[in-house]
């Protein structure tokens, strides 16, 4: 079983997802929280160069393994940062390491 950083109460593990636009995805967790999220400002490096095209994009799923999006390659997103977004509306603040 894998350690999360979310505890039972955030229920960070999406539980379904609808695309929307080349950009944006729907989100809703297993605790019934829902929203949109705009992500391509997220999608960095060469690990998601396929999910930044449309049609790579569309190709956006929920992995059932670790409850977070994927997309080919690979590539997917934290779910409690995700969580986040969609509770706050803010992305949460990046953590360096010391």
């Amino acid at each position: 079983m894998r350690s999360s950083p979310c505890d039972d109460r955030t229920h960070a593990r999406h539980h379904r997802r609808r695309r929307r636009t080349p950009r944006r995805v729907a989100l809703t967790f297993a605790d019934g929280l829902q929203g949109e999220v705009d992500v391509l400002n997220r999608l960095h490096g060469p690990v998601f160069a396929a999910a930044r095209t449309p049609e790579g994009f569309a190709s956006v799923a929920v992995d059932p393994e670790t409850g977070t999006i994927v997309w080919p390659g690979g590539a997917d997103l934290a779910p409690d940062t995700l969580y986040e977004r969609v509770r706050t509306g803010a992305w949460p603040a990046s953590r360096a390491a010391a």
